[in-house]
């Protein structure tokens, strides 16, 4: 992902250049979230474009593809209040059973906003795990690809990412 650190440009030309790689994370999460049918990748993309062109002081595409994954994540998380709040029930598959194969797991609306619920509480302690979070869990970014949008080492990742599943782990127990 090439990065330009004094990006001058506003949220249109970041979703033009960067498109087919917001379409991939879109992708994934749609059919990793389980969504419904009525949000598909590409609606998740438009309403993560009508987020995001709010905000005209993306830096870099670093900046923006971490905006971007948090705009995703509130996205996600704001579609299963609404289905919870429609009905109430579903699958109940855990989702703190095993948080390092979270990729493979599709959790139910009450897991989701329970997810949302431990990051939020998570950013007001340290934004930078919360961040981390949302890059690899909701954007699907591996370790180095974190990294680059962090600016932090591949390790300081890894220690991160160690740290957070713990947090909410603890949180989301509770």
């Amino acid at each position: 992902m090439p990065d330009q650190e004094n990006f001058t440009g506003g949220s249109d030309v970041l979703v033009e250049s960067l498109y087919r790689e917001l379409k991939e994370i879109a992708r994934r999460e749609h059919f990793r979230a389980g969504a419904p049918q009525t949000l598909q990748p590409t609606a998740l993309i438009n309403e993560a474009y009508v987020k995001l062109s709010k905000h005209d002081g993306f830096v870099s595409q670093r900046h923006f593809l971490a905006c971007a994954a948090t705009a995703i994540r509130h996205i996600l998380i704001d579609a299963a209040r609404a289905r919870a709040a429609g009905k109430r029930g579903g699958t109940n598959v855990s989702f703190t059973e095993n948080l390092n194969s979270m990729a493979a797991m599709v959790p139910d609306d009450a897991d989701v906003m329970r997810l949302g619920d431990a990051l939020k509480a998570l950013s007001t302690v340290d934004p930078n795990l919360a961040l981390l979070v949302d890059c690899r869990f909701f954007a699907g970014l591996d370790e180095q690809e974190t990294a680059d949008v962090l600016d932090v080492s591949v390790r300081t990742v890894r220690r991160w990412w160690v740290q957070a599943r713990a947090w909410i782990y603890r949180e989301m127990a509770t």
